[in-house]
């Protein structure tokens, strides 16, 4: 990138990433992308010729889409060259995050019963995606500690939880916690090659756990 642009270009990223370290977070979104969309028409069609309850069937649709288009927001924003659509596209992308944090939980508060909860996890979101949409360029920081208290939120619901799910779903809700925050560690530490890469690698992984998660929950 020439000074010239350098000048004029919209503060999307804090530094510039090299062809390496954007074929690599590509790479890394293209699975990614595949894989919520194969997952997500996968689990809908078993439910359906398993004949899941109908609110089952809600909650796991909800969440699916909520998947896919998380996943399909952040490909498309970090794959988007540096303009001033790439800055646009980052208030959907960070949008999407909570809209994912909510979905992922609505299964499982659903099959548990704790609408309390469900509501007001959702209420968080829809307050975070109003935020990111109107103020993009504020509360970055803020963001990252709101999405990580959404994210552990479920644990105010424990004795709920136990009581209605599996150990080993359990097991996975809680790895799938923990690989999304450590993750975070690469996220915020920008000045490592290749962070984003990896940053989305764990988001990756731990979306997949999450995934095996809901599919033991409801299938």
């Amino acid at each position: 990138m020439r000074a010239a642009d350098v000048s004029t270009a919209p503060a999307v990223t804090c530094r510039d990433y090299t062809l390496a370290e954007l074929r690599a977070d590509g790479a890394v979104h293209i699975v990614g992308v595949t894989l919520a969309l194969a997952g997500s028409i996968a689990l809908l069609s078993f439910m359906v010729d398993d004949r899941a309850a109908g609110g089952s069937y809600l909650a796991t649709a909800v969440y699916v889409i909520t998947l896919v288009l998380s996943m399909s927001l952040s490909a498309l924003y970090n794959i988007w060259p540096v303009s001033p659509a790439k800055r646009f596209l980052r208030r959907f992308d960070h949008s999407a995050i909570y809209l994912l944090i909510a979905g992922t939980y609505t299964p499982f508060m659903a099959k548990t019963g704790t609408w309390w909860l469900l509501i007001g996890v959702w209420a968080i979101a829809v307050v975070g995606v109003f935020l990111k949409l109107l103020k993009p360029d504020r509360f970055d920081r803020l963001s990252i500690g709101l999405y990580l208290g959404l994210g552990w939120s479920g644990a105010a619901a424990y004795q709920e939880f136990s009581g209605a799910l599996s150990a080993d779903v359990l097991w996975l809700i809680l790895a799938g916690g923990l690989v999304y925050s450590f993750g975070v560690i690469f996220h915020v530490f920008e000045k490592l090659p290749f962070h984003n890469a990896i940053w989305h690698a764990f988001v990756l992984i731990a979306a997949s756990i999450h995934f095996v998660a809901v599919c033991s929950a409801v299938a």
